[in-house]
């Protein structure tokens, strides 16, 4: 399917690994020019090279997203090398097997962390966004959320980060200003995707009967793949998306509860 997005100019935060690689190729392969920022520079520059092998402008940018100045860079850097941005995807994020599974153990700093990396990275890099997607009359935004911020279960700190994003996205995509500029706002929460390094193989190895009858519980009898988030992302990106906003999509083979 033509997306109708070739020539766009992306930034995916945390593109560097995962979910956000897989976004950034997906939309690389819809032509699409594509800026990425993380802070592991030597998975950086790899996903770099495999986004110019695609033909494609890109620009790869070192940044803390719990850093202000970082967050600034990064949009800034992204303009001046692509032009503009025509897309964002708030992919960075984490933490949700951060801190101990009783509550009261967890310190403060792990809140505070999870919802700045989170929830508050997304605020920022949206809020500075939106002015550059006035302009041009079009823009989307779409925020990697989580199951666990559309129900209940997991841990409350990365819930509530979590649920804050997919409120974000909703209240943002009410504004009338916004939506007659021709922007949408849209989250996908993915259920459990399997990607190297975020524990799912540590979890695996700790206890491989317990991890069998994990997944055996799933409906599909298997994890995700990042690639079949990127689709989606892909799809509320695009021209043929144009009346999804405020939308927070499951992308997890029916793992969720909720209707």
């Amino acid at each position: 399917m033509k997306l109708g997005i070739e020539g766009k100019n992306v930034l995916v935060t945390g593109g560097s690994h995962g979910i956000g690689r897989s976004i950034a190729l997906a939309l690389a392969d819809e032509g699409c020019n594509v800026a990425i920022c993380a802070r592991d520079e030597k998975k950086l520059w790899e996903v770099e090279a495999e986004l110019e092998a695609k033909g494609v402008k890109t620009k790869a940018i070192i940044a803390d997203v719990r850093t202000l100045s970082d967050i600034e860079a990064a949009i800034q850097s992204t303009c001046q090398a692509l032009g503009t941005i025509h897309i964002l995807v708030n992919n960075v994020g984490g933490g949700g097997r951060w801190g101990s599974e009783n509550p009261i153990e967890t310190h403060d700093d792990v809140w505070q962390d999870i919802y700045n990396k989170n929830a508050l990275a997304a605020v920022r890099f949206t809020m500075r966004a939106i002015p550059i997607m006035q302009k041009q009359k079009w823009g989307r935004v779409v925020t990697i959320s989580s199951i666990h911020g559309l129900e209940g279960g997991g841990r409350p700190w990365f819930n509530m980060a979590k649920s804050a994003e997919i409120s974000l996205m909703k209240t943002l995509a009410m504004n009338a200003d916004f939506a007659r500029d021709g922007i949408t706002f849209n989250s996908v929460a993915p259920g459990g995707i399997m990607i190297s390094g975020t524990g799912w193989e540590e979890e695996q190895e700790k206890n491989r009967e317990k991890f069998k009858e994990v997944i055996d519980s799933l409906p599909l009898g298997r994890l995700g793949t990042p690639e079949e988030v990127a689709n989606v992302v892909a799809f509320l990106c695009s021209e043929k998306a144009s009346l999804v906003s405020g939308a927070a999509i499951p992308v997890d083979g029916a793992e969720s509860r909720r209707f």
